[in-house]
């Protein structure tokens, strides 16, 4: 699933894409489940002829914006994507290595085309349909923006504040850092990748954790999110020794990190890799 990092590259494609440009043509293909149960020419009507003034995003969502509303929301879902057309063949980990495009040439599994007054197009692409597009008056009175947290790359929580949730709740650090009400943008990868790097098993109920701890977590989050948002999301740029290298897979996966056993098992509802040598 696309997590902030990846968020944020699409975010940042969009910006260089549509940004101070009118959308000349847009192109949305009838889903009731990835639109949100609204037509398509609702989504043209809000998107073709208009300027675009911002992009924005918190958590895992992203939106456009012009100088009136409607604003147009979007999530991509456990494998959807933006990409420039033909300038970008980037892959999420869930993408393997099937076409990206159909034998026309068109970007396979197409929900939304936008082609800017430039000529540059963005397109949205999703084969599961988990993907979401929605219509709304401003990020700042959206429902589902307004259910989460701060997010974790530009507003992020203080020791002080992540111990003062953490003490009253029992719940296992996995699903507490997993919980968007919380911690906007931090999927799956990223909270493996925050506890292995911490020390701190999944397992842990958050209201026995140590001050130190917490820290460690938090100090982690910060450098994770930093890096993998500089990196554009790029897997390969990540480092050797970062955890995301080897979690995947399932029980095909790597046995060990460092000569220590990996276990996969399920903590807060999803699959988690982690080290109990390692992770206390």
């Amino acid at each position: 699933m696309p997590e902030l990092p990846e968020v944020e590259r699409v975010r940042k494609i969009m910006e260089d894409v549509l940004l101070g440009q009118e959308i000349k043509e847009a192109e949305v293909v009838e889903d009731e489940i990835v639109l949100s149960g609204q037509p398509a020419e609702s989504y043209v009507a809000a998107l073709q002829g208009r300027t675009v003034t911002g992009l924005g995003r918190k958590g895992k969502f992203w939106w456009i914006e012009f100088e009136e509303a409607p604003v147009v929301f979007g999530h991509l879902g456990m494998s959807g994507w933006i990409r420039e057309l033909g300038n970008d063949d980037f892959r999420l980990k869930e993408h393997g290595e099937a076409p990206l495009v159909d034998e026309n040439g068109r970007p396979r599994f197409l929900k939304m085309m936008l082609k800017a007054a430039n000529g540059r197009k963005v397109a949205l692409t999703d084969g599961r349909r988990l993907a979401r597009l929605w219509l709304g008056d401003s990020p700042d009175t959206d429902p589902r923006v307004k259910k989460l947290g701060r997010d974790c790359y530009l507003e992020p929580l203080s020791t002080e504040e992540i111990s003062k949730i953490f003490a009253k709740k029992k719940a296992p650090l996995k699903a507490v850092l997993l919980d968007q009400a919380i911690f906007a943008g931090i999927g799956n990868w990223l909270a493996d990748e925050i506890m292995f790097q911490a020390g701190v098993a999944p397992k842990r109920p958050v209201n026995t954790l140590s001050e130190a701890e917490i820290e460690a977590l938090r100090v982690k989050m910060g450098d994770i999110l930093e890096l993998s948002v500089r990196a554009g999301a790029d897997y390969a740029q990540f480092p050797n020794d970062w955890m995301f290298h080897v979690r995947w897979g399932g029980s095909k996966g790597a046995e060990t990190i460092g000569g220590h056993q990996i276990i996969r098992e399920q903590v807060g509802g999803r699959t988690t890799a982690w080290v109990p040598t390692l992770q206390k």
